[in-house]
């Protein structure tokens, strides 16, 4: 019987309780324990070497040799490629972002009104998610937008008797900015779209019913003073992770563009800089590279606490 001792009198509660605590306490460590042992040794612990790598001169090694202070942050900050890289990967935010937000919610909309089939239009939708990043580009690059007379894209453009289009060569204008762009759309709408429907779900019935009592037409009148101010916490989270999205880019640059010069350094992502900056052919400056990867990060972190504070993030819905 629970709770009685080998000579037939009752355990105390508190030995019992003590006794819980630790096996609650050791089947706690049995599960989190590798978790967070692999964390620390593969996140945390590269984490804080790089952070201490970007404050000496490491060429050629990941072992601190001269301690150079706040020069390598001096550089990275001085005019010149990694700059103009976090500038024009701001302005490809505010263009990929907003175009997100709107098509993801847009579909989570049609999707989500759909009287039948509505978990196979979910599971269309969403199944790009599931693709790799990598074989997303290769297949954007050599079959639709592979630039050659019988792609895709052009024998599209033929149709219309245009000519066609070096999609992913460095020309003027830079159509590969189109290629980049409907790659990272195909890529990530689905994703998002599954957070919105997760959202609409939640909106109680009632108050559609009370704003139609109230005179709000279905449609417009209903979704800007219903819908939309329901969504608020969803749309901001959808918000900030595409922002860090954004930022992060690397597979579909790298892939689609290569490693061709003709392309203006501009042309590249933050992180892929930093990649050739610490592993390209003209020297491994890991130091460089190192405080590069603090500055976006911290960069990742001001705008979304600023993007959090500005759309309430903290509050609650009404």
């Amino acid at each position: 019987m629970s709770g009685v001792a080998g000579d037939g009198r009752t355990a105390p509660a508190s030995a019992r309780r003590r006794t819980g605590v630790r096996g609650n306490t050791l089947a706690f460590w049995l599960f989190v324990g590798p978790f967070a042992i692999g964390l620390a040794v593969f996140v945390y612990l590269p984490i804080g070497w790089s952070a201490l790598l970007s404050f000496f001169d490491a060429y050629n090694t990941v072992t601190p040799s001269t301690f150079v202070g706040l020069d390598n942050y001096v550089d990275m900050l001085t005019e010149g490629p990694f700059l103009r890289s976090l500038g024009t990967f701001s302005l490809f935010a505010l263009f990929i972002v907003p175009l997100t937000f709107v098509l993801s919610l847009a579909l989570a909309l049609l999707v989500n009104q759909v009287g039948f089939a509505r978990t196979f239009f979910r599971s269309v939708f969403f199944l790009p998610t599931a693709c790799s990043y990598v074989v997303a580009a290769l297949i954007w690059k050599l079959s639709i937008f592979n630039g050659v007379r019988y792609g895709l894209a052009n024998t599209v453009l033929g149709w219309f008797g245009a000519d066609s289009i070096a999609w992913t060569g460095s020309t003027n204008p830079p159509w590969y900015w189109l290629v980049l762009v409907t790659l990272r759309l195909w890529l990530q709408l689905g994703f998002y779209m599954i957070l919105f429907i997760a959202g609409l779900q939640r909106i109680p019935q009632h108050l559609y019913e009370a704003a139609w009592i109230d005179g709000a037409s279905p449609g417009w009148q209903t979704f800007r003073h219903v819908t939309l101010p329901q969504l608020r916490t969803t749309s901001v989270a959808v918000l900030l992770l595409t922002l860090i999205a954004a930022y992060q880019a690397f597979d579909e640059f790298y892939n689609v563009l290569g490693t061709a010069d003709g392309y203006p350094p501009f042309a590249r992502p933050p992180l892929v800089y930093l990649y050739y900056s610490a592993l390209g052919s003209g020297g491994q400056d890991f130091g460089h590279g190192s405080a590069g990867a603090v500055l976006l990060a911290l960069l990742i972190a001001l705008v979304t606490l600023l993007q959090g504070k500005v759309f309430g993030f903290t509050r609650r819905e009404d």
